[in-house]
């Protein structure tokens, strides 16, 4: 029985990540959980799944939660505290880390220092602090298993193949509800414009982050940690059906591409069951009425936030950072309408162009970064 803790439980990878474990009871169970603020949904999952520590990032829901379970011996925390009370519980095997933006560094830290497997589904995690949580998993033997759907097939591609042969790492992209606009387009979209991607179902901010391609940029900089790889050897593809999840090519020009159903699910249950792999109900492809995939290069213009991207990776040290948390920012802001959709961007940009970058940021200057940006935006007259 391998035993979970799963940050972000309420959210779009956590709830996935509980049908997965409904689909395997003999197999999987759950013995931490930690939330944001949905307490009646996490308090749903406790009655299901029987945790023994959780934990919700408001302390007044927390408390409250806390009352109402109060004769079942289950222990109640809230904060960054419960966070890493969850991510380091001494009983499980492996973390599922689904909680968004960079507040997952922490946990993510704590929970290699307990010698845990990963199962990573928060990108910002590598993205700004990969040179630190890479060397730490190798030191302390841990995996980290991705969980994004581009990483699981490129992992599933790499599986059985030297890093030597590696030539190239094609990431797939479906471009999101604006792929073939114009910029001048992009000025007239609306919050319930950006919310409406073509083929995936997953929560607020990164669905703006896919109409954007702010998110493949950030894929790519979690892919330069994870397969240790050159920027200038991945490559981004269109792939609007989002059949390919993404594709590996060799030395030898030979291509390995892994297919299937736009499910989170696949990529789940493959880092939780890794090597092996378990039956999964959904739907299968259907060759026989697949009629064609389709491809496109990425229009670097008109999503200039994926460019903008390419060029933090490429700086390195702090400015992933900066790159990271002015999205995370700037989309909040977009999320409550206070900003326009190309704001955005723009606001990225800007961060971008008036940070000078550290070279090698301890985790104490990433955080001090992050604050700088927030700092920065505040003061910008948008």
């Amino acid at each position: 029985m391998k035993k979970l803790a799963i940050l972000g439980s309420t959210g779009s990878i956590g709830t996935q990540t509980l049908d997965v474990v409904r689909e395997h009871p003999d197999e999987l169970c759950v013995v931490a959980l930690a939330a944001g603020r949905n307490k009646d949904r996490l308090k749903e999952q406790i009655e299901e799944f029987h945790p023994s520590i959780v934990s919700l990032e408001d302390e007044a829901k927390a408390m409250e939660l806390k009352e109402e379970l109060k004769d079942s011996g289950i222990t109640v925390l809230f904060g960054k505290e419960g966070l890493m009370a969850v991510a380091g519980m001494e009983e499980s095997d492996i973390v599922v880390t689904a909680v968004v933006g960079m507040m997952g560094i922490l946990p993510t830290m704590e929970a290699i220092r307990k010698g845990k497997d990963i199962a990573l589904a928060n990108k910002e995690t590598l993205v700004t602090a990969g040179h630190l949580i890479i060397p730490m998993a190798k030191e302390y033997g841990v995996s980290i298993l991705p969980v994004d759907s581009e990483h699981s097939a490129i992992f599933q591609c790499l599986h059985g193949n030297r890093h030597e042969d590696l030539d190239k790492l094609l990431i797939t992209a479906s471009g999101g509800p604006f792929r073939g606009r114009s910029k001048e387009d992009l000025e007239h979209v609306t919050l319930q414009d950006a919310l409406k991607h073509p083929n995936w179902a997953m929560g607020q901010k990164i669905t703006i982050d896919s109409s954007t391609m702010v998110n493949k940029g950030l894929e790519v900089m979690e892919a330069h940690w994870l397969f240790d790889v050159d920027y200038d050897d991945i490559e981004v593809v269109v792939q609007p059906q989002s059949i390919i999840h993404s594709m590996v090519q060799f030395v030898d020009g030979a291509v390995l591409a892994q297919l299937g159903t736009p499910d989170m699910k696949v990529p789940i249950e493959y880092a939780l069951f890794y090597p092996e792999r378990r039956s999964l109900k959904g739907d299968r492809l259907d060759f026989s009425t697949l009629k064609s995939i389709h491809f496109e290069k990425p229009d670097y213009d008109v999503f200039r936030g994926l460019a903008l991207a390419l060029e933090a990776g490429k700086a390195g040290g702090s400015m992933p950072t900066v790159f990271n948390a002015a999205n995370e920012k700037a989309v909040a802001l977009f999320l409550k309408e206070q900003i326009a959709y190309t704001d955005i961007v723009k606001i990225i940009e800007r961060c971008m162009n008036a940070h000078e970058t550290i070279e090698n940021p301890d985790l104490e200057q990433i955080l001090a970064t992050e604050q700088w940006v927030y700092k920065t935006i505040d003061a910008m007259d948008l």
